[in-house]
């Protein structure tokens, strides 16, 4: 038996951050379901290149192993309430989107305590769910520069850099990790959730 393997996590993430921390709390064996929008086409890592032969993108395929995916409208009442059901047998909602958008689709502790009271949700956005940045996009890149980073990496006398790796995303994704197990100790033991409310910023500052 693999360590996580009696803990469940509702994922409502795509791309880079996101799924890479819920990527290796799903490799140490919790059941990761991963939501995405039947709207939106899904995980825009779906149509990262390169793809195997009329599949995924090996991008998501990397970053989305040992997820179950379910294609759900949070925005629609029979979508929210299909939702609200699978977090009365979950242990966290883990979600990586914009910092406003968490309580736009009601994927908050106080959004969904009736459902279960002892829920972890954990966020993992740009700026966080509060402050006058919280509603900005970000991503890798952009936090490499505002942190910092980018001046200290590129060739003596030039411009700066990104790194090559998505350091700040890969940072970020464990943090958000670390973030979520905690709050779910922490429920466990108390019988009550919480928000986690992790961000790039936070990590790469």
């Amino acid at each position: 038996m693999r360590p996580l393997e009696d803990i469940r996590i509702i994922a409502v993430e795509q791309y880079g951050a996101g799924p890479f921390g819920s990527m290796h709390l799903a490799d140490l064996g919790a059941d990761v379901i991963k939501i995405e929008d039947p709207h939106g086409g899904g995980d825009v890592s779906r149509y990262i290149p390169p793809y195997q032969s009329e599949e995924d993108s090996l991008f998501f395929e990397a970053f989305n192993r040992n997820k179950r995916s379910l294609s759900l409208d949070m925005r629609s009442p029979a979508g929210y309430a299909v939702f609200l059901d699978l977090v009365a047998h979950a242990d966290a909602v883990y979600s990586n989107l914009r910092g406003d958008i968490p309580e736009r689709l009601r994927l908050r502790y106080a959004d969904v305590k009736d459902a279960n009271p002892a829920i972890v949700c954990c966020s993992l956005s740009g700026f966080g769910m509060t402050g006058p940045k919280r509603a900005a996009p970000a991503y890798d890149y952009i936090l490499q520069g505002i942190a910092g980073w980018m001046s200290v990496t590129g060739e003596p006398d030039g411009p700066p850099a990104k790194s090559g790796l998505s350091l700040v995303d890969y940072s970020a994704g464990y943090v958000a990790a670390l973030a979520l197990m905690c709050g779910i100790h922490a429920a466990r033991r108390d019988g009550i959730g919480m928000d986690c409310d992790t961000s790039l910023f936070d990590t790469a500052m």
